[in-house]
């Protein structure tokens, strides 16, 4: 996929695109700025560090001298992908210290992220904690090779590894991933239909109806970074998840509304109380039914949720 001209969304990051010709420097990174947004991302998980990485990728590309740059895309992502491996290793020591469990922070997609069913399956939540199972360098290798197709030479460049050592490094991340991946392939049509499915169950509190489309061995995450309520340990079986999802809701005091949207590439449910956004509800599907819910209610994790993120290959 070719990426877009475009600069990001928050216009927070590198150099501005207002009228007149920039210079080649800012060309080249403006063109490739989303699809470095989406390699920091795919390696933090945490849009607000993905976006500090841009800062830093900028700041480093304008010291380079071009005319020894033989592909400019290729020359970025090297820079993001070695910028965020040093930040993932800090983010590491930061999920030490949180509260509860730590999810990714989900971002609001636009409806072509769903389209690149690759890039959808990349960056969904599902995904995004099997990548978090792999240590730094074998998710820069992986997510380089299989979502970005980047060749072993510039993989190897990019992380500072041999190419030998790269390939055997791809090799043991993609078995890896592919023991924890979801099982079987979920349309789009079957996400949304299992998703309208739950949302009635919870919103006319309909045990049965939340059973049958709970998977036996479901698994509940919730991510409140100790600033909101949420479980600290995951919640494992339909019988357990769905009574505590009915009985948290049954008992709050306020007004609730249950939402679809699209969330990292997939439908999710907007979770609002009194018409604040409280809660995005991420999950994940396997052989048809729900295996696993992400409850993400840190507030500092939902910054994002009022407009679209463009994430491109």
């Amino acid at each position: 996929m070719s990426e877009h001209g475009t600069h990001g969304q928050d216009g927070t990051t590198g150099p501005g695109t207002g009228g007149g010709s920039a210079d080649p420097a800012t060309e080249a990174f403006v063109a490739h700025r989303n699809l470095l947004f989406t390699v920091a991302y795919e390696l933090l998980g945490s849009a607000a560090d993905a976006e500090d990485v841009l800062q830093e990728t900028w700041l480093r590309w304008t010291g380079v001298d071009l005319a020894e740059v033989r592909d400019r895309r290729a020359y970025l992502v090297r820079i993001t992908t070695r910028q965020a491996l040093s930040r993932l290793r800090t983010l590491g020591r930061r999920k030490e210290s949180y509260v509860g469990e730590w999810l990714p922070e989900p971002l609001l997609t636009a409806p072509d992220v769903a389209e690149d069913v690759e890039l959808a399956d990349s960056v969904s939540m599902a995904m995004m904690l099997v990548m978090e199972t792999l240590t730094p360098t074998e998710r820069a290798v992986f997510v380089l090779r299989e979502v970005f197709d980047l060749g072993y030479d510039e993989i190897a460049e990019a992380v500072d590894k041999s190419q030998a050592a790269v390939r055997q490094t791809a090799h043991r991340a993609r078995a890896h991933v592919a023991a924890r991946r979801p099982r079987g392939v979920v349309s789009r049509a079957e996400s949304r239909d299992a998703l309208d499915a739950f949302q009635r169950a919870v919103n006319t509190g309909d045990i049965q109806g939340l059973l049958d489309i709970l998977a036996p061995d479901v698994v509940l995450l919730g991510d409140g970074g100790g600033i909101k309520q949420a479980v600290l340990r995951p919640v494992t079986g339909a019988d357990k998840v769905a009574r505590l999802l009915l009985g948290g809701l049954v008992k709050l005091p306020v007004a609730m509304s249950m939402d679809p949207a699209q969330v990292n590439g997939h439908p999710a449910l907007l979770i609002r109380l009194d018409g604040e956004l409280d809660t995005v509800m991420a999950v994940r599907f396997d052989d048809g039914r729900i295996s696993g819910l992400y409850a993400v209610r840190n507030p500092e994790k939902l910054t994002r949720m009022e407009r679209e993120t463009t994430l491109h290959r």
